[in-house]
């Protein structure tokens, strides 16, 4: 059994917990965070099924005040687990790579670091092979996770030498109030880093994109424009056949009912998801069209709970729970439920 801990009990740090209490071959030792947000207030308020520990500068008697029990510090934590999850604000996930190696423990990144915190730019399908043994990984975003499962899966079947991709992107998560109330779109330069970061995991792919910001926070949609290598066309029905195959891809139509972003946020919710949450990405079989030679395609990215598969594959890979990506997914996965709707 596996023990490990998550630094940062946020918007990420949540599932991941869940994440990895869901994984039968892991256990999770305990959280650690800084103050008692709201989030550590609902997990007081629901038995405290985690064991809470504070990191450096945190007031304890803030806790006490609240009646919030503590079983120790974040060096506490780290030094009884065998792989760490950092999903601390950005640029504090560095910091703590110090304690951790201190300790001798290996930890996996969230996308807000910068690549250089970590041995291995992490993607569970794309590169696993390239985590198995590394100390340090670092996942992608929510929004290249989303789009690497996507790419790959035409990839691993058709093989693919180029991307054009445009992203419609949600200002920020729910219930965030610090990028204020606007009522406009705002475009990125070209190339978006999603763009970049997909040629990193997949250096054989050429891939460039836009990005464009919008006032909505459940979820990002991403446009698609494969071509296949060496000029070998896939057709509509090759690519639905392969997305329909894969776990973490839920196809699905408008005729069904999914008009856009919040249809597949009510839909988690319905199905009684904690947190409205989804771990597969969602493709649109009514957006898969031929243009010449390309495959086009449309997915909803559930930004903030697509990256918790991912992260439990680095996991695998880290430790060497499973020696090649088809074994470490498949695990993660089964225990995660992913695929189960078919």
């Amino acid at each position: 059994m596996v023990k490990v801990g998550v630094a940062g009990y946020g918007v990420i740090g949540q599932r991941l917990a869940d994440g990895v209490t869901l994984q039968k071959d892991m256990k999770l030792v305990g959280i650690a965070d800084l103050f008692p947000t709201l989030s550590i207030r609902a997990l007081k308020e629901r038995g405290m099924p985690y064991d809470l520990y504070l990191v450096e500068g945190a007031d304890k008697s803030k806790f006490d005040a609240l009646k919030i029990p503590v079983r120790g510090s974040f060096e506490d934590l780290v030094g009884k687990v065998d792989i760490m999850l950092d999903s601390a604000p950005g640029g504090v996930g560095i910091k703590n790579k110090v304690l951790y190696e201190k300790a001798g423990v290996p930890a996996v990144f969230q996308g807000g670091e910068k690549n250089s915190v970590a041995d291995v730019f992490f993607h569970g399908y794309a590169n696993y092979e390239k985590g198995l043994g590394a100390k340090y990984l670092k996942l992608t975003s929510c929004n290249t996770t989303g789009l690497i499962r996507s790419v790959d899966c035409l990839d691993r079947e058709f093989g693919i030498d180029r991307v054009a991709i445009t992203i419609i992107r949600r200002v920020a998560d729910p219930g965030d109030y610090h990028r204020g109330l606007t009522n406009a779109l705002q475009i990125d330069r070209a190339p978006s880093h999603q763009a970049v970061d997909l040629m990193t995991i997949m250096p054989h792919v050429q891939a460039t994109g836009i990005l464009v910001h919008t006032p909505v926070t459940h979820g990002h949609i991403i446009t698609v424009v494969a071509h296949g290598k060496a000029g070998k066309k896939i057709t509509r029905d090759m690519a639905l056949e392969a997305f329909k195959a894969h776990d973490r891809i839920r196809v699905v139509t408008i005729d069904d009912g999914f008009l856009g972003n919040a249809s597949f946020f009510r839909y988690a919710r319905d199905l009684g998801n904690p947190r409205g949450d989804m771990y597969e990405i969602g493709l649109w079989e009514d957006s898969i069209v031929e243009s010449g030679e390309d495959i086009m395609y449309a997915v909803n990215i559930p930004q903030e709970s697509v990256t918790i598969p991912e992260t439990m594959d680095a996991i695998r890979a880290s430790l060497k729970m499973q020696g090649d990506s088809a074994s470490g997914t498949a695990e993660t996965n089964r225990y995660l439920g992913l695929g189960k709707w078919k």
